[in-house]
């Protein structure tokens, strides 16, 4: 299964009608956050593919119609809102039984799991931020569902898509770049595949798109990139080990 992923970047080799044949043999898109709604709605229009997305600290104009619970002051009546198509993978684990890859260690196919976590670090303590611990208890709220797909599927999940980074992999040492520790943890305990984020503009050639902690396959989707599922062969790629 190809995957195109997308983040922080109206990218011009997106934003043009040849894509649908450029990835025609893409069968879904994850957006990592900080992109305009109207950019997602012509990506899901165009390529006409099943396409999750969530928030990042940027482009919050429709974060108030996914979330319920802000206060009232940032609370709209909405008059004109329509979906975009896309569904919003923020803070949910998602199961899509319509979307299947072939599992080499089982020899099927099995069902597409994504865990989505919207927002960064706290850094002016603005819309979609979090701190250490609020984020750590978004985490935990997903356990039960992430347990579910254990025993369902023998696997928690296949895809981590977020916006900010895991702490000290591909992240910055400014406030608002720092990755999260708790991200750190999650993907030590439920491996999935891949970790797909955002936040990190990637005007460094020399700065890694990819990465592998512990047993994931960690990317950076600014821009675009496309990955495969499985996993194809990672042994050229920067492995990143942390002292605890």
């Amino acid at each position: 299964m190809k995957i195109l992923i997308v983040s922080d970047l109206i990218d011009p080799f997106i934003y043009n009608y040849t894509i649908k044949d450029t990835f025609k043999d893409v069968e879904c898109v994850l957006c990592a956050g900080d992109l305009p709604m109207d950019y997602i709605d012509f990506i899901v229009s165009t390529l006409n593919k099943p396409t999750y997305f969530i928030f990042g600290n940027h482009n919050l104009k429709e974060y108030k119609y996914y979330h319920a619970y802000l206060p009232k002051d940032r609370q709209t009546v909405c008059t004109d809102f329509h979906g975009h198509g896309a569904v919003y993978a923020g803070f949910k684990v998602i199961t899509d039984r319509q979307l299947k890859w072939l599992n080499p260690k089982k020899n099927k196919s099995v069902p597409l799991l994504i865990a989505g976590v919207s927002g960064s670090k706290d850094y002016n303590h603005g819309l979609n931020q979090y701190s250490e611990f609020a984020m750590s208890f978004k985490l935990l709220q997903m356990m039960p569902k992430l347990i579910l797909n254990k025993i369902l599927y023998g696997r928690y999940l296949d895809i981590f898509l977020t916006h900010a980074t895991p702490r000290h992999v591909h992240d910055h040492e400014d406030r608002c770049h720092q990755g999260f520790k708790c991200f750190n943890r999650f993907l030590k305990k439920y491996k999935p595949a891949y970790m797909v984020h955002g936040h990190i503009h990637l005007y460094d050639l020399n700065e890694p798109r990819i990465s592998v902690y512990e047993k994931t396959v960690v990317v950076n989707a600014y821009g675009h990139y496309v990955i495969d599922l499985p996993v194809t062969d990672v042994s050229q790629i920067q492995v990143i080990n942390l002292k605890e």
